[in-house]
């Protein structure tokens, strides 16, 4: 099941707040009745075509996006570190969070923007301290994700916060996969229809699993939080007025353009 978040064409008998809907194919969208993280699904008799409306970020985190560094070893080498024992984790602000076709702002305080494509694991409920083997228990499903980076502040700065947490840095989309399974799926990125990043899934060094049992260790999780869970080598500058993509087999695309610069 693919779940989206949208806004209801003008004239709609749903108005024009935010509707959640299902995903039926690839052409229409059922509108269910509240926020399947919290009521179970109910389709209302609603039906639009996609082309019809407007996809927002499928989910908008209750509290946090927790994010996992240096989890392909082809990254860890480009950016000029080891693998590491353990999964580097830090923390993306709510409030970067934008859905597909939304513009990333180029803040006035960088020169440069790096895309970084993600698998985005979506949390159905609270939860901590979870063994791997009970990791699906707490997951609703999976996404994609840019982890927008200014890297010339990351560099200055020696931490993350600003250079990862800016408004807008950081696009989800364009549904969550109820079914998906990570394995030998191709995960990539394209610039201006120039591709970027390629790897697969399975490449990551810590799975899923291991990085959701690692995480809720450290912090409880909430319904809507998101994991980010790494980004393969490849990473680079995103052009003033371009366009990004970030693609997953079987899963799907989100793609956002990028504002002039600050």
């Amino acid at each position: 099941m693919r779940i989206v978040r949208f806004s209801p064409p003008t004239g709609s008998k749903l108005g024009s707040d935010p509707h959640f809907g299902i995903l039926e194919d690839d052409a229409s969208i059922t509108a269910i009745a509240s926020d399947p993280l919290y009521a179970e699904i109910f389709r209302q008799k609603e039906v639009f075509a996609l082309k019809d409306v407007r996809l927002l970020a499928p989910v908008i985190p209750r509290s946090k996006v927790v994010c996992v560094g240096k989890n392909y070893a082809d990254h860890a080498a480009e950016m000029g570190g080891e693998v590491p024992a353990e999964p580097i984790i830090f923390i993306k602000p709510n409030t970067s969070v934008i859905g597909p076709e939304d513009l990333i702002q180029w803040p006035d305080s960088s020169e440069r923007i790096d895309h970084e494509a993600e698998l985005a694991v979506v949390i159905s409920k609270i939860c901590k301290e979870v063994p791997r083997q009970k990791v699906r228990d707490v997951i609703f499903g999976f996404t994609l994700a840019n982890d927008v980076t200014a890297r010339d502040l990351q560099k200055k700065d020696g931490q993350w916060s600003r250079a990862k947490g800016f408004d807008t840095f950081c696009p989800i989309g364009p549904w969550i996969d109820t079914e998906f399974v990570p394995g030998e799926q191709l995960i990539t990125a394209h610039v201006d229809g120039q591709l970027k990043q390629s790897a697969k899934l399975s490449d990551m060094v810590f799975d899923v699993p291991f990085i959701i049992e690692f995480v809720t260790k450290v912090m409880t999780l909430l319904p809507g939080d998101v994991i980010l869970t790494g980004t393969p080598s490849g990473i680079g500058p995103m052009n003033p007025l371009g366009e990004v993509s970030v693609s997953i087999d079987g899963l799907g695309t989100l793609r956002n353009r990028v504002s002039s610069r600050g």
